[in-house]
């Protein structure tokens, strides 16, 4: 695979695949920046280099075409601001617009396509559409990690069209990264998984309990292992088809000697709210009409004292509702417990994207950690041993 450094841009027409999906509220304003500062380095370095770049992304999930609240535009003050230069924007990605700006472009500008998933070709993967695409640019840049686990036209298929494709350097760092914890690890390792639901996480967990030494549960995930322990969960998420598969990760665990840790307790809400009337109760107590939205103070000591005591850690989940302040006490104990392990333990911590980088960055931690990923479920699929057709593609 050709890294960014190896790979000179001088008078060359990049066009990159960024993962631009990012927050917007409702005046159309970003939330959270942190995809876009990711890419920095990757887009100034053409800069540098002396060519010019061509950005595609895409924005949201928008169901039929071009939609107002999922248009790229919106981003493109944000960006000129962050690139100190005016920013183009092609209102069509493929459109003779689109060509036109291509063709003009001069080493040093940027030219931001509209959402690529305006066109039911891009998720497709819709060769033709791919190929139109990979017209725009002399080098093809994936630096989306985050869609590198989706066989898209622009993430994956775009690659055939390409001599000269090179991975940029937020998808460098996040396949070193990720190596990193899954190759010559220091112990003890320490892997948290939370999350709602187990469906999401089952490879991912089996394929971790051939190699940590403890494996922390927490988060919605765990009242389905509660319920099929024999525990009450009152109206707590679950899923009653995955009980079994519950019992069955248990005794895998015991099996290969790993520390299975799960909650001790649970701070339960009489309703999904922030402003619910709260309480705590042992785990596997809640009574009906009541919902576990949290883990408490006796599960936050011992998870702390475990991760604390970890020379590598990876953490993919909150540990409750954190999007509720009041219930967001367990997940941020537990990013506190990481980088408490990180700066005085020198652990190496990974932080596996989505929910948990959320939570670390809002919580102002996302630079006391090892590396904070950009992609979830990127991420998750890459730990389990499946190939990213968005990483094959640089390889091919």
């Amino acid at each position: 695979m050709k890294t960014l450094n190896q790979y000179n841009f001088a008078g060359k027409k990049a066009l990159v695949r960024v993962d631009f999906n990012v927050p917007l509220n409702d005046r159309y304003e970003i939330t959270d920046d942190t995809r876009i500062k990711a890419t920095i380095p990757t887009i100034q370095k053409i800069l540098n280099d002396g060519g010019s770049v061509i950005l595609m992304s895409h924005l949201g999930r928008p169901k039929d075409g071009p939609t107002e609240k999922y248009s790229l535009k919106h981003l493109v003050n944000a960006l000129s601001v962050i690139f100190n230069r005016p920013v183009k924007f092609a209102d069509d990605a493929i459109g003779q617009q689109a060509i036109d700006l291509a063709a003009s472009l001069q080493p040093g500008e940027i030219l931001l396509l509209e959402n690529l998933r305006f066109y039911k070709e891009e998720e497709k993967g819709d060769v033709a559409f791919a190929e139109k695409l990979s017209k725009l640019g002399d080098v093809w840049v994936n630096d989306a990690f985050g869609t590198a686990h989706r066989a898209h036209a622009s993430t994956a298929v775009i690659g055939q069209f390409f001599t000269d494709k090179v991975s940029g350097y937020v998808m460098q760092a996040e396949l070193d990264n990720a190596q990193r914890i899954l190759d010559n690890v220091e112990r003890p390792y320490t892997a948290i998984m939370g999350g709602a639901k187990i469906s999401d996480k089952i490879l991912v967990i089996e394929k971790l309990l051939d190699k940590v030494d403890n494996l922390i549960l927490g988060g919605g995930m765990t009242y389905t292992f509660t319920k099929a322990l024999g525990g009450q969960i009152g109206n707590s998420i679950h899923e009653d088809d995955k009980m079994e598969l519950a019992l069955e990760l248990i005794e895998k665990a015991k099996e290969k000697g790993v520390n299975l840790v799960m909650p001790l307790d649970t701070v339960m809400a009489d309703k999904f709210s922030n402003d619910a009337s709260k309480t705590t109760v042992p785990s596997g107590q809640i009574p009906e009409g009541w919902e576990g939205l949290d883990i408490g103070h006796q599960s936050i000591a011992v998870f702390t004292e475990i991760i604390e005591q970890s020379k590598t850690i990876l953490w993919n989940g909150p540990m409750g509702v954190f999007e509720f302040s009041n219930f967001a006490v367990g997940t941020n104990a537990i990013a506190e417990a990481v980088v408490k392990a990180t700066e005085e333990n020198g652990a190496f911590s990974l932080i596996g994207g989505g929910d948990s980088a959320a939570a670390v960055n809002n919580a102002g931690y996302g630079d006391r950690v090892s590396y904070v990923s950009t992609g979830g479920g990127a991420l998750l699929e890459y730990m389990e041993g499946k190939t990213l057709p968005g990483v094959a593609a640089l390889e091919a």
